[in-house]
C-alpha cells in the first residue's frame, strides 16, 4: 500500500510517499519559507536530479496543493493517480487530553482537533487545512491523525503541573502537554542505539531544533520532560515564537499598546523569536548570512537562541541527574554546524569534546564528540513521516 505522509510545521510543509511493505520512500519533498517566499524541492523520482520550484506559499493549503500537482507531474511526478493512494497520515500538534493516540479521522475528529486549535494557533489550523483538502481532493480515502502531544503523555505529574491553583487543571486541564513527540520519540530511539547499554538505563536530550525548537529529556526510553507547554509558544526561542517569559509581559505590552490579549499573543506567536529581535528573518540561514554582515540583530539572535538551548540542556541534566548522548535535529539542529558549535562550547562542564571536522558534516548521522567526550554529541537526522506511516498502517484500516 501507498501512504502520503503529510507533516506540517510552523513554517515548512514536509511530504513523503512511502509503501507501507518494505517502508521504502517513493517520493518526498519539503516546502519551506511559507509565509516567505515560498519553495518546494525534491529529488526526481529516476534520475535523483535535484528539483527547486519556488512559487509563492501564502498558507500550508497552498503548500499542499502544490505538493498534489507535482507528485502528478508526468514529467516528475511519482503517481499517475490519486487512487494510487491508500491512505493518507497528517502531523497534528494538539490533542489536549482528548487523544492520547492516533485516530483515524471523522468529522466528530476534525471538531475535537478544532476544539483544542487555540492551544496550538500555529499549526492546528495548519493540519485542519491540510486534512480537509485531502478529504476534497481524495474522498473516500481513510486519513489518520498522528499527534504530537502523545510521547509526552510519559511525563510525571510533577513535570507537567504548573504553578497555579489545581483547579485550573481539575476544570481545563490547563498542563503542560510538550509537542514535537513523533520525533522525540523516533530521535531518542535512535540516540539509544548508539548507547552501550540497556534501553532503561539510558538519559537522552533531545534537541528539535528548526522553525519550531523544542527540548526533551528522555529516560529509559521515556519522556519525563519536555520544553514546550500547553501550547507551542512557551520553551525556547524560536524562528517567530518568543519563548518563555514572564507572563506580566502580556500584561504591559497590552496596557501600553491598548491591544487585547488574543494581539499579544498573535505578536508573541507570529512577529517574535528570531524574527522579533533581529528584525530581519525567522529563517536561521537569514540569520547566519546576517551575522556575516555584521548585523547586530542578527547576532544577537542568534546569541540568545543557542543560549537558551544550553539554558534547557542544563537544566535536564539536573532533572535526570546526568545524560549520556544529546542529540541535534530537524532543519537547524542537523544542517547548522555554527549553532551546534555554540551550544557545545558552553557545555564543557559536562566533559563534552566537539569533533571540530565531524560537526561539519550535516543532515546524516553522526557523532560529532571526540571519542574521550563524557557524554557523546551526534546529528540524528528525524524520520517523523515514517513514524507517522505506521501509525496511518496501524490506524487506517
Amino acid at each position: 500500500m501507498k501512504i502520503l505522509v503529510i507533516n506540517a510545521g510552523s513554517t515548512t510543509l514536509k511530504y513523503q510517499l512511502i509503501d507501507s511493505e518494505s517502508e521504502s520512500v517513493l517520493a518526498k519533498g519539503l516546502c519551506e519559507r511559507i509565509f516567505l517566499d515560498g519553495q518546494i524541492k525534491f529529488d526526481h523520482p529516476k534520475t535523483g536530479e535535484k528539483i527547486l520550484i519556488k512559487e509563492d506559499m501564502p498558507d500550508h493549503g497552498t503548500a499542499l496543493k502544490i505538493v498534489i500537482r507535482e507528485l502528478l507531474d508526468p514529467e516528475h511526478g511519482s503517481l499517475k493517480s490519486l487512487d494510487e493512494i491508500d491512505a493518507v497520515g497528517h502531523r497534528v500538534v494538539h490533542g489536549g487530553e482528548t487523544f492520547s493516540s492516533s485516530v483515524k479521522i471523522t468529522e466528530e475528529v476534525l471538531e475535537q482537533i478544532e476544539a483544542v486549535s487555540d492551544l496550538a494557533p500555529l499549526h492546528n489550523p495548519a493540519n485542519l487545512l491540510g486534512i480537509r483538502a485531502c478529504m476534497e481532493l481524495m474522498p473516500g480515502v481513510p486519513n489518520v491523525a498522528v499527534f504530537d502531544t502523545a510521547f509526552h503523555q510519559t511525563m510525571p505529574e510533577k513535570a507537567y503541573i504548573y504553578g497555579i491553583p489545581y483547579k485550573y487543571y481539575e476544570n481545563y486541564k490547563i498542563r503542560k502537554y510538550g509537542f514535537h513527540g513523533t520525533s522525540h520519540s523516533f530521535v531518542s530511539g535512535e540516540a539509544a542505539k548508539l548507547l552501550d547499554k540497556p534501553v532503561e538505563d539510558t538519559k537522552i536530550i533531545v534537541c528539535h531544533l528548526g522553525g519550531g525548537a523544542s527540548i526533551s529529556a528522555v529516560q529509559g526510553g521515556k519522556s519525563v520532560d519536555t520544553s514546550m507547554g500547553l501550547t507551542p509558544l512557551e520553551g525556547l526561542i524560536m524562528g517567530t515564537r518568543s519563548g518563555s517569559l514572564d507572563p506580566a509581559v502580556l500584561q504591559f505590552i497590552a496596557n501600553k499598546e491598548e491591544l487585547s490579549i488574543d494581539e499579544v499573543l498573535n505578536i508573541l506567536n507570529k512577529q517574535s523569536g528570531l524574527l522579533g529581535i533581529s528584525g530581519l528573518s525567522s529563517d536561521m540561514r537569514d540569520i547566519d548570512a546576517g551575522m556575516e554582515k555584521g548585523e547586530h540583530g542578527a547576532t544577537l539572535a542568534f546569541k540568545a537562541f543557542c543560549y537558551h538551548i544550553v539554558k534547557e540542556i542544563g537544566a535536564y541534566v539536573a532533572a535526570m541527574n546526568g545524560v549520556d548522548l544529546i542529540a541535534f535535529t530537524a532543519g537547524i539542529g542537523e544542517w547548522d554546524a555554527g549553532v551546534r558549535k555554540e551550544i557545545i562550547s558552553s557545555l564543557g562542564y559536562l566533559g563534552i569534546t566537539l569533533d571540530e571536522e565531524a560537526n561539519k558534516k550535516s543532515g546524516t548521522l553522526t557523532v560529532i564528540s571526540t571519542p574521550d567526550s563524557k557524554v557523546k554529541c551526534a546529528i540524528i537526522p528525524t524520520n517523523e513521516e515514517l513514524a507517522i506511516a505506521r501509525e496511518t498502517l496501524k490506524y487506517a484500516f
